[in-house]
């Protein structure tokens, strides 16, 4: 996207304010979810949407891989007793982990389920659906973050994980299905 990119997005969706200085990188909670919900469908607005949803995957895997896996309960993941743990083990603990970080550290809401084929991460406030309105779900970045979290967790891994439901398609909350088999792996 690079400097102009940015800065087009930035002015595209009111904030300006965010030119050449961003949110300080602290645990404050002071970026709101309107923000974040404005620079996703911003996004779609400048690159279209499928490549909206390509940018807002690369974000949301950034996020993951520059921040949120040294947050919590997410950092003992690098380490070699967790990295011993059972392969399933330590990809449903990871998403636990990051479950427990947006709780802790933001205001969203989320929890795991478990089904016979797949682990559902549901967020009750998602902020990239946040007072949006669409016929399909949205939360591409999410995903990116889901996807990155499971690939770090899983030593490299990559995983199949879409949204199912989205509140900005009505739903109550918004579900990701994530396959508990990584892609081109039938056993490990």
């Amino acid at each position: 996207m690079g400097q102009n990119g940015l800065s087009t997005l930035l002015n595209s969706v009111g904030l300006t304010q965010y030119e050449g200085s961003m949110p300080p990188d602290n645990l404050e909670r002071a970026f709101d979810f309107a923000a974040l919900s404005a620079l996703n469908q911003g996004l779609e607005s400048m690159y279209g949407q499928r490549g909206g949803r390509g940018m807002a995957l690369r974000i949301g895997r950034a996020a993951f891989a520059q921040g949120l896996r040294t947050f919590g309960a997410l950092r003992g993941a690098g380490a070699p007793a967790f990295r011993a743990l059972p392969f399933e083990q330590r990809v449903e603990l990871g998403l636990m982990a990051l479950a427990e970080v947006l709780n802790h550290f933001t205001d969203q809401h989320a929890r795991i389920d478990s089904e016979a084929q797949h682990y559902v991460f549901i967020s009750d406030n998602c902020p990239f659906a946040w007072g949006r309105s669409s016929d399909k779900p949205l939360c591409h970045a999410m995903v990116g973050m889901l996807q990155e979290c499971l690939r770090w967790v899983s030593n490299g891994y990559e995983f199949y994980v879409r949204e199912t439901a989205c509140r900005a398609s009505g739903a109550p909350e918004c579900v990701f299905k994530i396959n508990k088999t990584a892609i081109g792996e039938s056993q490990r």
